[in-house]
């Protein structure tokens, strides 16, 4: 799993690439709750378009930033969701807080 991130004004983004499991979803969340707390951005778009599997850890993962950023009135969306991981995230729910953009094929 790797996190990357860039800040475009006051808004971050956000990369996560490889594998998302139980195990990488702790790192993750410790890396990104690290530049969260640095910037903290007002608008955090999460990019998951190098993702080759997501479980449901990603769940975490999604609604830990989510938290994170309501806590002090920033916002976040999820881009680049491959289809595996919009199902995982639409049959948790998470559509109904997070906007959510599936990764477009071409």
């Amino acid at each position: 799993m790797r996190v990357t991130w860039e800040l475009r004004g006051s808004k971050l983004f956000v990369y996560l690439s490889g594998e998302l499991d139980h195990h990488a979803a702790h790192q993750a969340l410790k890396q990104m709750g690290d530049v969260l707390d640095e910037h903290m951005p007002l608008r955090c778009v999460l990019d998951l378009s190098g993702l080759s599997f997501m479980d449901s850890s990603g769940i975490a993962v999604v609604l830990g930033t989510y938290r994170r950023l309501k806590s002090y009135g920033g916002e976040l969306s999820v881009a680049g969701v491959p289809n595996h991981a919009a199902k995982v995230l639409t049959m948790a729910g998470v559509d109904r807080l997070v906007p959510i953009a599936t990764a477009t094929k071409g």
